[in-house]
């Protein structure tokens, strides 16, 4: 099992910047593909960013390409996601989930084995 914590949320204007942070414990982060998710009260949990097993491979959610980055520092076992230009319709909970059993990132919820407690993004406007 991988344990991951997110951390970083927080209260930001609208056109503003937060990077959310994941670090990962029990194993080695850099070896699995992971993602970041985000719920908006009285929504469903949907997918936000996802990265491969290296780092090569990404994808993003119609909705923050272009303003969202998702990246990882495989030896600290962290995962970031810059957020650049957020809006109101940003503010949700965010969460950072990895998959132990495949390489490339998935964007459905049920495709992850581990995930954090998540960590609130609220954007003013």
């Amino acid at each position: 099992q991988i344990h991951l914590v997110e951390s970083g949320g927080g209260v930001v204007q609208a056109g503003g910047s937060l990077r959310l942070s994941c670090t990962a414990s029990g194993r080695t982060f850099s070896a699995y593909a992971a993602a970041w998710f985000r719920q908006a009260p009285g929504k469903d949990r949907e997918f936000v960013a996802g990265i491969n097993w290296s780092g090569r491979s990404r994808g993003y959610a119609e909705s923050v390409k272009g303003r969202f980055t998702i990246s990882k520092n495989g030896p600290e076992n962290i995962m970031y996601l810059q957020m650049n230009s957020l809006k109101p319709e940003d503010t949700a909970v965010y969460y950072c989930a990895a998959r132990r059993t495949y390489t490339d990132y998935s964007r459905a919820l049920s495709g992850y084995d581990d995930w954090g407690q998540g960590t609130q993004v609220t954007v003013s406007s």
